[in-house]
């Protein structure tokens, strides 16, 4: 990258900055004009300048000029008009050049806006590109916080100041040379009283602006860190919960907040400074215009209107001339942040972007065999990883590796050689394009990194190359799709569709979109994943309106489920919604709305201030019974966990209250003791209630609920769907046996009710029945499949562990590759999972049409007797290499295991 901003501006956007500064000359046309019109004005038809006499007339408009050997060429004749007649010509040409001239500034400003816009994702795109051609060790020296913050914040300004760079200084310093010669032109002395303020401006206001420079570089360092130590702890939270370091991070923050607080109110301080002696130089110059000006225009020495014409004009001077001084402030600012930002990004060893050009076929071959080549990797530190090291890998080749992880690292392009390399059948592996190294091996290790999005995009993300198969637009779409590319294109960026299909659907051996899944089930099951998935796409909700079919085998399942049941004798297993009947395994606010609420209108807090659900209430007398029962819920729930510590295993048979609830309710309970309904507050009425909404008599068994209070409820629920107004129709869906509940999961389309607490085993011998009843009535894959829905939060938070670790898996095997690098990817399984997974990829990989090596880093040595060739280091130095058999002695090969 350019080292200085203005030369990085000028490269791209020269051609773009000489018609803008070609306008801006033309403006200053109009903008001159627009100066000596008010003198024309004043002089003329209000002072009677060339009407002395009664009926006298002037020319308006009259155009003439002489050329040499021609004469004189009169272009327009003119009009002839009275005093009053021109008055009103010249204010109408006076408010056309304010006209033109507003629409000078008008184009100026909105071209310069878009030249700005484009160069800032012109740079923010380069800066991300030199981030995916960073060597692998710079990642272990930055923060990506700190990164994304400079991408984001710190080049904003160049943005804006793109546009301003060549057009400003010539727009402004236009606009103030223009009004100081117009000045000039009406009295040599008030042009030099304006010409020495303006020097004086131009000395003064820079030298004092150079330590806001200092201060503003400062600033955003500090803020930089700032971005970096908060993402430390939303990266370590875990960590400072455990270790009881929560203040100490506040103390640090507070600290580091302090000091950015003193760096601004020192900024402020000076900033302010600087701009109240700048507005006072500007304000001394009309002080001076009108006490000379005036002197001289009562000695006859300047006319009124020259007069008037000087301070006009040097109304429109301090403007153009502070902005000037504000530009040299922001072209210093900006090119400091510029340089800093270069500075990051400015890395040896950057890699070619030819390695990482688009190559949307895969038929370009990995020579074989992969080899070490007297390879030696050191970390950061300097300390040795491997050294000397010298082994080859033929394909079909399957080989356990013990305390080898470097290996593996280096194969993957994780890390650099020292010294050595790793080729391919003679070839550099970092000489070779990542469309060959990035298809052809595949990795996985205990690290996995989920992106933001589904379970089915990280699944998928390594068969994303290349756009494949373009998009289909309607004819509104395609012409913005064509608008995109032309943008992309001026800003320097590339015109790939993101909307294209980018899979790559041959390396996953899959022909096309509809058998994908097929390839996709295989690795799942290998990995031991599927269930998993199932389970989430169980808990998962979807639209019926996009997938009808789906919803209505769901339904099917339901009445499948009611006779496996009733055949297995276990039709007490589940407890059906029946509209006349109240559900006892249900919550009493399950059987009151009977049906999931799908708005904001009955969901939580907003239900007891339902105007529409207040009255029923009323209207069945149930709200001070339902306060009743949740008053005395309180009082058994105070009286039996009040002592126990917040860990405590009988708290999680409290769904209506948390540990943290035991302290408000009990003052609540003293505040309200002997209090009837009536008397309490709404906020109050509304924390007693929603305990008994929560409540289910055979879990929690406090016996509050009576054959009388649930029929009272079954009758308050009639009362509530028989007259629910229209607008509230979409808040609620109501349960209905026939038909597919879109707001509720999958697996409680297929319950209707709720399983029953006698039957202490009853969830798994459901879900037991409901696999079985999936694969009978062939709707495993597509229920499966809406898992791959499943979104998995920042980072793949939202599984688990060991879930992770078996996407990274599954993440790697779904593609057809020449060698697989399993890098210690499952030490979260214990042993016995472990090494039925080992064995199902190794499986799988033997009847991959690629013939693929398989190289496992292994975290079990026993598991070296699957493999036809195992490699053991000991200290980054290979001590073994042969068939299993070599390793005889099992707990010496645990000690070359990191734990």
């Amino acid at each position: 990258m350019e080292n200085r901003l203005s030369r990085y501006i000028w490269k791209h956007t020269s051609r773009q900055q000489i018609w803008i500064l070609f306008v801006v000359a033309l403006s200053m046309i109009p903008y001159f004009l627009s100066f000596d019109l008010p003198k024309q004005i004043v002089n003329g038809p209000i002072q009677g300048k060339g009407f002395e006499t009664d009926g006298a007339t002037q020319l308006f408009m009259h155009l003439e000029f002489s050329l040499p050997l021609i004469g004189n060429v009169v272009l327009f004749p003119g009009l002839e008009l009275n005093r009053v007649q021109t008055l009103f010509a010249l204010s109408m040409v006076f408010l056309l050049l304010v006209i033109v001239n507003g629409l000078f500034k008008l184009y100026i400003n909105t071209y310069k806006g878009r030249l700005g816009e484009r160069l800032l994702r012109r740079i923010r795109f380069e800066l991300v590109d030199r981030i995916l051609r960073f060597p692998p060790g710079q990642f272990k020296r930055v923060k990506g916080a700190e990164i994304a913050s400079m991408i984001k914040d710190e080049v904003e300004p160049l943005g804006g100041f793109t546009g301003d760079a060549f057009v400003q200084p010539a727009l402004l310093g236009g606009q103030a040379l223009t009004a100081l010669i117009f000045i000039f032109m009406q009295h040599f002395w008030l042009g030099m009283i304006a010409a020495l303020i303006v020097v004086v401006q131009a000395v003064i206001i820079p030298r004092m602006r150079k330590r806001l420079l200092v201060l503003g570089r400062e600033r955003q360092l500090t803020a930089r860190e700032l971005s970096g130590r908060v993402s430390e702890i939303v990266d370590g939270i875990s960590t400072i919960h455990a270790f009881d370091t929560s203040n100490f991070e506040r103390a640090d923050i507070s600290a580091r907040l302090g000091h950015i607080f003193k760096i601004r109110y020192d900024l402020y301080q000076w900033k302010f400074l600087v701009k109240f002696i700048n507005n006072f130089l500007a304000q001394v110059t009309p002080f001076l215009f009108y006490c000379i000006g005036g002197y001289l225009a009562l000695n006859g020495r300047l006319d009124v209107g020259q007069l008037v014409a000087v301070i006009n004009a040097y109304k429109d001077l301090p403007g153009p001339l502070k902005d000037l001084i504000d530009w040299d402030q922001t072209r210093q600012d900006v090119q400091v942040k510029y340089v800093q930002v270069v500075e990051q990004f400015q890395v040896d060893r950057l890699l070619d972007p030819k390695l990482q050009a688009v190559a949307a076929d895969n038929d370009q071959a990995l020579k074989s065999p992969l080899a070490a080549v007297n390879l030696s990797l050191v970390d950061d530190s300097g300390a040795k990883l491997l050294e000397r090291v010298s082994l080859q890998i033929t394909p079909g080749e399957h080989v356990a590796v013990l305390g080898g992880e470097a290996l593996a690292e280096a194969v993957a392009r994780m890390i650099w050689p020292e010294s050595g390399k790793v080729v391919a059948g003679g070839d550099d592996l970092w000489d070779l394009p990542e469309s060959v190294t990035g298809r052809k091996i595949s990795y996985a290790a205990a690290e996995v990194y989920m992106f933001h999005g589904t379970l089915g995009d990280n699944l998928l993300y390594g068969l994303k190359h290349a756009p494949l198969t373009p998009a289909v637009y309607d004819e509104q779409g395609e012409n913005h799709h064509r608008w995109e590319i032309n943008e992309a294109r001026l800003a320097g960026n590339p015109d790939y569709d993101i909307n294209s299909d980018w899979i790559d659907y041959s390396t996953a051996g899959a022909e096309g979109p509809d058998h994908l899944f097929a390839s996709v089930r295989t690795v799942l099951d290998a990995v031991l994943l599927s269930k998993d998935i199932l389970d989430l796409a169980l808990r998962s909700t979807f639209d019926p309106s996009e997938n009808p079919d789906l919803a209505a085998r769901i339904v099917e399942m339901r009445h499948a489920l009611r006779e496996e049941l009733d055949t297995e004798g276990l039709n007490s297993l589940i407890v059906t919604f029946e509209p006349d009947s109240y559900n006892r395994e249900a919550t009493v606010g399950e059987n009151l709305l009977f049906g999931t609420t799908t708005g904001m209108t009955l969901k939580g807090r907003a239900i007891g201030q339902n105007r529409y659900f207040r009255s029923v209430m009323q209207q069945t007398g149930l709200g001070p019974r339902l306060f009743q029962m949740g008053y005395e819920i309180a009082e058994n729930a105070v009286e039996l966990f009040a002592d126990l510590p917040p860990d405590h295993p009988f708290f999680q048979q409290l769904t209506f209250m948390t540990p943290e609830d035991i302290p408000e309710y009990q003052l609540l309970l003293q505040k309200l003791r002997g209090k009837s309904f009536e008397e309490v507050t709404d906020n109050e009425r509304y924390k007693i209630i929603k305990l008994s909404f929560a409540y289910i008599e055979p879990r929690h068994r406090f016996g509050l609920l009576n054959d009388d209070l649930m029929a009272e409820i079954v009758r308050a629920r009639k009362i509530f769907h028989d007259n629910l107004p229209k607008d509230m129709e979409d808040e609620i869906e109501r349960y209905d046996n026939s038909r597919y509940m879109a707001s509720a999961s999958v697996m409680d389309n297929v319950l209707f009710g709720r399983i029953s607490h006698k039957h202490a085993d009853g969830s798994e011998r459901i879900r037991t029945i409901a696999r079985t009843l999936l694969n009978t009535l062939g709707l495993y894959d597509q229920v499966l499949a809406l898992g791959l829905n499943y979104h998995v939060g920042a980072g793949g938070r939202r599984l688990t562990g060991v879930q992770r670790q078996k996407v990274g898996l599954a993440r790697s095997l779904i593609r057809h590759s020449d060698y697989y690098i399993f890098n210690r990817p499952l030490p979260g399984l214990d042993h016995r999972i472990q090494d039925q997974i080992v064995r199902n990829v190794l499986e799988l990989t033997r009847h991959n049409k690629n013939n693929p090596a398989v190289v496992w880093v292994l975290s079990n040595p026993a598991l070296t007797t699957l493999f036809d060739r195992v490699v053991v280091f000991e200290r980054g130095t290979l001590t073994a290499d042969g068939k299993p058999d070599l390793i005889s002695n099992k707990d010496e090969a645990k000690q070359l295991v990191p734990s």
